[in-house]
C-alpha cells in the first residue's frame, strides 16, 4: 500500500514512535525461533500494541498543538468555531494587554495545558480535541479515506471506523490495565501471535493517516500533497493490508 505521507514533524514523528513498535514484533518473532525457556515472546508483541497507541496518541496532541498555533496566528474570523470560543483566563488576557505576550502565544500556551491534562486515545477525546482546528467531522471523512485507498472494497462509515478503534484501544487497556490476563482467572493470559499486532499496528497507521487527511478537509491531502491514486491501493476489510509506506 502506498500512501502521502504528511509532510510534518509531528507526523514523523508518529512514524518513527511506530516504528519502534513494530522493531518490538521482529524481536519477538526471532525470540520465538530460539525459544528461550522463562520469557513469554508474547510480551514482545504487547508492548508493541501498547506502543503504537501511545504513538497515536503522542501525534493527536502535537498535532493539533501545531494547528491551534497556525491558525491563532491568522487572527482569521472563519477560524473553526471551536477555537473562536475557546475560553481564556483573564490573566492571559492581561499579559496581552500588557505586549507580554500575543493573542496567538497566549491561545497556544492556554491548549497546550489543557491538553496536557487530557487522555486523547478515546475517539470522542480525539474527535472533541480535533474540534479545535476543523468543523469537518473527522471519524466520518477518515471513513471515506479508508474506502478510497482499499477502491471501495471496504465500507466503512463513522460508526465502524470508530468500532474498529475502539477494539484495538481496549485490547491495549487490557494489556495495560490487567496485564492481558483472560477475566476471571490469575494467571492465564490472552493469546497474542505476530499476525495479530502487525494487523493491529497497521491499522493504527491506516486510521493516522486517515484522520490526517480529515483534517484539512474533504478535498484536500495534508501539506499540499496530491490524494492517493486508489488504483495503487490495496487492501483488504479482513487483515488491513500490507504496510504503510511513504511515498519518495
Amino acid at each position: 500500500m502506498v500512501i502521502a505521507h504528511p509532510q510534518t514533524r509531528q507526523f514523523e514523528s508518529f512514524i518513527t514512535n511506530l516504528s519502534y513498535a513494530r522493531q518490538m514484533v521482529r524481536a519477538g518473532q526471532a525470540l520465538e525461533v530460539l525459544s528461550p525457556k522463562g520469557i513469554d515472546t508474547g510480551d514482545f508483541y504487547r508492548a508493541a500494541w501498547v506502543q503504537s497507541i501511545a504513538a497515536l496518541e503522542h501525534w493527536v496532541q502535537e498535532e493539533i498543538l501545531r494547528r491551534v498555533a497556525e491558525e491563532a496566528a491568522k487572527d482569521d474570523p472563519d477560524m473553526p468555531r471551536k477555537l473562536r470560543d475557546y475560553p481564556l483566563p483573564l490573566y492571559c488576557l492581561e499579559r496581552v494587554q500588557r505586549g507580554e505576550s500575543t493573542t496567538s502565544e497566549v491561545v497556544a500556551e492556554r491548549v497546550r495545558q489543557d491538553i496536557a491534562r487530557q487522555t486523547l486515545q478515546n475517539p470522542d477525546a480525539i474527535a472533541k480535541v480535533m474540534a479545535l482546528v476543523t468543523d469537518v467531522k473527522v471519524w466520518r471523512e477518515a471513513a471515506k479515506w479508508v474506502n478510497r485507498w482499499s477502491q471501495y472494497r471496504t465500507s466503512y462509515d463513522e460508526k465502524r471506523l470508530r468500532g474498529k478503534y475502539i477494539l484495538l484501544l481496549r485490547r491495549r487497556n487490557q494489556i495495560a490495565h490487567d496485564a492481558d490476563l483472560i477475566d476471571g482467572d490469575l494467571k492465564q493470559r490472552r493469546p497474542i501471535g505476530e499476525a495479530d499486532v502487525t494487523d493491529a499496528l497497521n491499522w493504527i497507521e491506516r486510521i493516522a493517516l486517515a484522520l490526517a487527511y480529515a483534517l484539512d478537509g474533504e478535498a484536500s491531502s495534508p501539506s499540499g500533497l496530491p490524494a492517493p491514486d486508489p488504483t495503487s491501493v490495496e487492501a483488504s476489510e479482513a487483515t488491513g493490508g500490507d504496510q504503510l509506506r511513504q511515498t519518495d
